[in-house]
């Protein structure tokens, strides 16, 4: 790492590798563990200079053991120069989603990626200025970071949390107002309880950072009392660099970037009333949250099916319940798909079967099974015995041993078939009956001429259709929808030149998959929803499910239930967490059932 220059002797931010030289709960932070001090040394390659930040100014921080692309911006709270070439800079990290947690568990000795310092700085004040500076939770970090450049007692510092005080370390004003929203430190109240337009007359300029509707109060104040305001504010970015635009906001002069004409704004051209409020469904009021011997009702019925909760087990990934009833509770899942099964036995796909992706996997495993026959012998009594509900994956290659098998399987005890139209890594039918509306309908409804079992078909996401697919299946006699299926991929090994897989394509799963498969179900939903009520199916999603929020988010657009597959490979004890999860988030939002939200997004 080196300082760089501009051709105008700017110092521009560089990409470095710290190391952490600390991480600490920071004290005073309610509740406990949501603020933390992080500690990084930064050290030149080659004995050059290492940049130092100005007051204001921020990081993107990335640990190098992460599992996300992005890094995280945050402020500097701040640093100490240790010689030219070696320089400590301190921040405080709210936790708050993935990254900071992230962040919060690195360990002294650790590597960080750090691009930065980036943005610009405050403003310096005039000589003898009278100074006002305004800090809101972790918004306080940069304005105290500004605070320790002034000398001590040249300025009044107003700190405002909800709750605890913290992050006060390097403030010594001339006088200190705290303000705490249940009253547990200094005054009773947000920051209107300390300040308002006639205080703010006090002063010649303030400098505040916080959330985003305690700088629109600050600027309205300082409007009214006519008082010069800077304001740092806060987006969502992805390069920290000023390229992506991904972090721009509306100002009177246009659209400017956080991260480069940013993050501290003169308030006057700062327009609050365009920022984008966020719309909450009808179903999200707020609720109080369920009492400690009230549990969520998780069931679901699905074509007449009942399940405990909706987390079902994806075909193809968990065999037939018993071999991962060794490493986690099988019977505390609603439901488990069997293996793919065909009428004949299959040997599956020759050559290599598994690819693994950043953040997915494909598979040509090519439906290896022993038959149905053999599953009815042989698996499924086992599967029955389950209190998970046992769902058949039925497939065929041809409409012949699709009827065959589905008559086999109609004679047994299985609550419900999962009539798979969509296996991407077969070369004989598979996928192809899931490409047309004419084909699905017609496997569909020769199946469903001769089982009475409820039949829930898997769809592919690769059709050209998808929608019309779906009400093609409908209508041919599916009481149920599983989408989405894995989707067409490949692979090629850079030494030979030569694709992986032998059938050169193959399916391609997990968490990266999530957000295409939401928005396919999404879709789905609300055409369903617009279907007169008695003419609608169920829908159930999968596709990248690894967490319970992914979950809910499937839910709320409309999912009847999920299916959860490749995340198991990589956590055995996904789904039953993923079960936890949403019993605890509808407790907590005061859910008594999945109705209570399902569709919501919608």
């Amino acid at each position: 790492m080196s300082e760089i220059k501009s051709c105008s002797g700017e110092v521009l931010p560089v990409f470095a590798i710290g190391k952490v030289s600390g991480c600490s709960t920071v004290s005073g932070a309610i509740p406990f563990g949501s603020v933390w001090y992080l500690k990084v040394n930064i050290k030149s390659v080659g004995g050059q200079s290492v940049p130092a930040p100005l007051a204001g100014q921020f990081y993107m921080l990335r640990s190098q053991k992460s599992g996300l692309l992005l890094g995280r911006p945050v402020s500097v709270y701040g640093f100490k120069r240790l010689s030219e070439n070696d320089l400590n800079v301190e921040f405080l990290i709210l936790r708050k989603g993935k990254g900071t947690e992230e962040l919060i568990k690195l360990e002294s000795g650790d590597n960080i990626e750090l691009i930065g310092p980036v943005g610009n700085s405050w403003p310096v004040p005039v000589e003898g200025a009278k100074i006002c500076i305004i800090g809101g939770g972790v918004g306080v970090a940069p304005v105290a970071g500004f605070a320790s450049t002034l000398p001590k007692k040249s300025y009044d510092f107003y700190a405002a949390y909800k709750s605890g005080s913290y992050g006060l370390d390097y403030v010594f004003p001339n006088k200190l107002t705290i303000t705490t929203d249940d009253g547990s430190v200094g005054i009773k109240g947000m920051i209107t309880a300390a300040l308002d337009a006639e205080k703010i007359r006090e002063y010649d300029v303030v400098y505040c950072c916080g959330p985003t509707p305690m700088l629109a109060c600050v600027q309205k104040m300082c409007r009214e009392a006519g008082v010069k305001c800077w304001l740092s504010m806060e987006n969502r970015m992805a390069c920290g660099l000023g390229a992506c635009l991904g972090c721009t906001i509306k100002t009177k002069e246009g659209n400017k970037r956080c991260c480069k004409d940013g993050p501290v704004f003169d308030a006057a051209i700062l327009d609050f009333t365009k920022v984008d409020s966020p719309v909450t469904s009808p179903k999200m009021e707020r609720r109080p949250p369920l009492s400690g011997d009230q549990s969520p009702d998780l069931s679901v019925k699905i074509a007449g099916v009942e399940f405990a909760n909706p987390v079902i087990a994806a075909s193809g990934t968990f065999g037939y319940g018993s071999e991962y009833a060794s490493v986690m509770d099988v019977n505390g899942l609603g439901g488990i798909c069997s293996k793919g099964l065909t009428l004949e036995c299959r040997p599956g796909n020759p050559g290599i079967r598994l690819v693994e992706t950043p953040a997915g996997l494909i598979n040509s495993i090519g439906l290896e099974n022993p038959g149905i026959q053999h599953f009815i012998e042989n698996e499924l009594p086992s599967m029955l015995k389950f209190k998970a509900r046992t769902v058949a994956n039925l497939s065929g290659s041809t409409l012949e041993t699709y009827v065959e098998g589905a008559k086999l399987l109609d004679k047994t005890e299985v609550p419900m078939i999962e009539l798979n139209i969509s296996c991407p890594n077969v070369k004989a039918g598979g996928m192809a009956w899931g490409m047309d509306c004419t084909a699905a309908g017609t496997v569909v409804k020769a199946v469903r001429e001769v089982t009475k079992k409820p039949l829930m078909v898997k769809l592919s996401p690769n059709a050209p259709d998808l929608i019309g697919v779906a009400m093609a299946v409908k209508e041919a006699g599916a009481d149920a929808i599983s989408l989405v299926n894995t989707f067409q991929a490949t692979s090629i090994n850079i030494e030979t030149g030569r694709p992986v897989f032998e059938n050169i394509r193959a399916g391609f799963s997990g968490p990266a998959v999530k957000p295409i498969a939401l928005r396919m179900v999404y879709d789905l939903c609300l055409a369903m929803n617009k279907l007169p009520e008695n003419e609608r199916i169920p829908v159930v999603g999968l596709g990248g499910i690894s967490c319970w929020q992914d979950a809910v988010e499937f839910i709320m657009a409309g999912a009847a239930a999920v299916e959860v597959g490749t995340a198991t490979f990589g956590n055995p004890l996904a789904m039953t967490e993923i079960v936890k999860g949403l019993s605890d988030f509808m407790k907590r939002k005061g859910y008594k059932s999945l109705d209570d939200f399902r569709g919501c997004a919608l």
